[in-house]
């Protein structure tokens, strides 16, 4: 049975969903939907864990001679998920894709905000409520990424996510993708991307903008479309018998209800704070990489 020999473990709002996108595009390569979660026991769930016979079978569609893949943003946070993606596979392949940490955070609020996994709208709010999170206080009813999720401060702390994934696997084997090459020249990153996973490097995309900031039109359409209650899925089976036809009304609906908008520039006190307080974080991570980022503790642009 296929399973995945790479995954593609985050960061979040980094460049996952465009590179993805990319990769399913090569016809070396199959990966399932984005975000399944097998790996990473050490978060906390709303929902059960998978099986890791279903995980598997997610994976039978592949053709002979494809390379499976996985992408799920939130295994380069969890502690657990280096282990246990080793375990799993020891040959493994890690692609981690990494962005300056406080334009990273400003767009998670807000796409967590749009998905319903967060429910403080303002984002210093969101900020300043993270010790009562800690302790499973102001957690948002219908969550559905981690709760670990909503400790911004902790999901930004790149350096150590980092260091357990080359201790596990070896530098050889971890590709680290800074966001600012990846938005200069998605092209040549994802050239890259292929002689790492070893797969035919001169297969080309278009590439183009994937996961643009974006706001929902009513809460409650959202929470619907995301969660399905028994009740609605029995009365939408029973109208639409048609499992195509069903997958294709949930598309629509998710389309008419988001509203793509620029995201508004973060308050000035509050880039200064974040900066200050990424400053060690950004210079540890350029210790790590042999790489200077020093100026995303300087940039004004999130």
């Amino acid at each position: 049975m296929p399973k995945p020999s790479f995954f593609i473990v985050g960061a979040p709002k980094c460049g996952t969903t465009a590179l993805y996108a990319y990769l399913n595009r090569h016809p070396q390569v199959f990966m399932p939907a984005k975000e399944l979660y097998y790996f990473g026991s050490d978060f906390t769930f709303q929902y059960p864990r998978a099986q890791l016979s279903y995980y598997l079978s997610l994976f039978k569609p592949a053709t002979p001679g494809q390379l499976c893949g996985e992408a799920s943003v939130w295994y380069l946070y969890s502690k657990n998920a280096p282990k246990e993606i080793k375990q799993f596979n020891p040959d493994a392949k890690i692609i981690i894709m990494l962005r300056n940490p406080i334009q990273m955070l400003y767009s998670l609020h807000s796409q967590q905000v749009y998905e319903g996994n967060e429910n403080i709208p303002v984002f210093e709010q969101a900020l300043l409520a993270e010790p009562l999170r800690r302790q499973g206080k102001l957690i948002p009813p219908l969550i559905g990424c981690p709760y670990e999720g909503l400790y911004y401060s902790d999901v930004a702390n790149y350096a150590p996510q980092v260091a357990r994934y080359i201790a596990e696997f070896g530098a050889d084997k971890v590709m680290i993708i800074i966001y600012d090459d990846f938005a200069a020249n998605a092209a040549h990153v994802y050239e890259q991307t292929l002689q790492f996973l070893g797969i035919d490097p001169t297969f080309t995309i278009n590439p183009r903008r994937i996961n643009p900031n974006k706001t929902a039109r009513f809460a409650w359409l959202r929470n619907l479309l995301k969660f399905r209650p028994p009740w609605l899925v029995k009365v939408v089976k029973i109208l639409l018998p048609s499992k195509k036809l069903r997958a294709a009304l949930q598309n629509k609906l998710w389309s008419v209800n988001t509203r793509y908008q620029p995201r508004p520039p973060m308050n000035p006190d509050t880039l200064a704070f974040l900066q200050t307080a990424f400053k060690p974080k950004i210079a540890a991570l350029s210790q790590l990489l042999n790489r200077n980022l020093s100026h995303w503790a300087t940039d004004n642009t999130a």
